[in-house]
């Protein structure tokens, strides 16, 4: 082949004719694609970079970080989204591909998406559950509301808090509640309220709008805020439909400015009504006991006791004598009946004494003053004592002599 002819490029200046002619294609330079997302990455610089794709073919993406600070939700792999941008090609290697200045869930608004995305990942974390929620104080007597001191929610907290509880006193810390910034001051106002201890319970929110006029009600921080607080908060944002991530971290959801004061503090005029029924119960309670006291004062002012106190010691004088009575027969008759056993014993006694035997002739031998019943007992020599009825005689044994006339040897 002959190239004397024929033009020669090198390849950057063919990409940058190419990146040209698509930079000045009109319909290149505002373009919006349908697709499913794919191979999605967060470079440490904020730039995401990404693939759209469908069931044909694929388009590579990227998104630099000023543009992707901006969305409302966090882009991933196998989401349908549309991307708006522009196609070029990157010269340093002949890609094309689309620039995205934004993103939005298709069939999904953005907003929405970053909702569903932010509620699911602070309800996993247990920001949402039911045991943070702490019950709010009966009888408060200051509140806190954080809200902007010139919209109409702030004056329907005040009318109701005034209306329902006069007693309590109320401070306000004003904050912008849509725009650039607002939730940073919502947020850093429940804090300092909550370090502070400003008051017993903090009502935060603000009057109805579109999901963008109540988004600061959605952020992050505002959650992470309202859930740290050391006091109850209840959010009290939009209308009954109107639902945001403040709803949830808070200790009460309300479904208006309005309806957050009610739930906030009691009625008086339900206290003083509950009061009064308490009086009232209290009044009769105290009726009836002081009609039971005068009963029993008169019942006690008519007893015998009262009306003639010595009969109960006479009663008990007669008592002593009936019981004296009984224990001094009782004790007459035990000694009768000892008396006669004891003569019947002692006639026995004596019946059976030695000196009976004695005083009828016989008498009685001892021997080192131990009785003598037997001729074994003594020796020939041996001196004993004979007692008889009227006296003793000391002798000395001779001989003895067994029964039926048989001897022993004289010793």
């Amino acid at each position: 082949m002959n190239l004397n002819n024929i033009q020669v490029y090198n390849v950057a200046d063919v990409n940058q004719y190419i990146k040209g002619l698509m930079d000045h294609d009109a319909l290149l330079a505002a373009l919006a694609v349908r697709g499913e997302i794919s191979n999605y990455k967060l470079y440490p610089s904020g730039h995401h970079y990404f693939s759209l794709k469908d069931e044909s073919g694929a388009i590579r993406c990227v998104m630099f970080r000023s543009d992707g600070a901006r969305l409302r939700f966090r882009p991933q792999n196998g989401m349908k989204v549309v991307a708006l941008g522009r196609v070029t090609v990157f010269p340093r290697d002949g890609q094309y591909q689309l620039y995205c200045r934004d993103l939005v869930p298709d069939g999904v608004g953005a907003l929405h998406q970053a909702f569903e995305q932010l509620r699911d990942r602070l309800g996993r974390e247990g920001l949402f559950d039911p045991g943070r929620k702490r019950p709010l104080p009966p009888y408060p007597t200051r509140v806190v509301l954080v809200t902007s001191p010139a919209g109409a929610a702030v004056r329907d907290l005040l009318r109701v808090l005034g209306a329902r509880w006069p007693m309590a006193s109320v401070l306000l810390i004003p904050v912008r509640v849509q725009g650039e910034g607002a939730w940073e001051e919502i947020a850093r106002a429940i804090r300092w309220a909550g370090r502070t201890r400003a008051g017993d319970l903090i009502i935060t929110g603000r009057g109805g709008g579109s999901m963008e006029d109540l988004w600061a009600f959605n952020e992050e921080g505002v959650a992470r805020a309202i859930a740290h607080c050391p006091i109850p908060v209840i959010s009290a944002v939009g209308h009954e439909p109107d639902v945001t991530i403040a709803d949830y971290a808070a200790d009460l959801r309300a479904a208006t400015p309005s309806n957050g004061a009610e739930l906030a503090v009691p009625d008086q005029v339900e206290v003083r009504a509950a009061l009064a029924n308490l009086s009232g119960r209290m009044v009769q309670a105290l009726r009836s006991r002081l009609e039971r006291e005068r009963r029993q004062v008169k019942r006690l002012r008519e007893s015998r006791v009262l009306v003639d106190p010595m009969a109960p010691i006479q009663d008990r004088r007669m008592l002593l004598d009936y019981h004296q009575r009984g224990l001094t027969a009782a004790a007459r008759g035990g000694l009768w009946e000892r008396k006669e056993k004891m003569a019947a014993l002692a006639a026995a006694l004596d019946a059976l004494s030695p000196l009976k035997v004695l005083g009828r002739g016989y008498s009685m031998v001892l021997r080192d003053k131990q009785a003598v019943v037997s001729v074994d007992q003594v020796s020939p020599g041996d001196p004993i004592t004979v007692t008889m009825g009227d006296g003793t005689l000391a002798c000395v044994v001779e001989k003895r002599r067994k029964k039926h006339g048989r001897k022993k040897a004289d010793l």
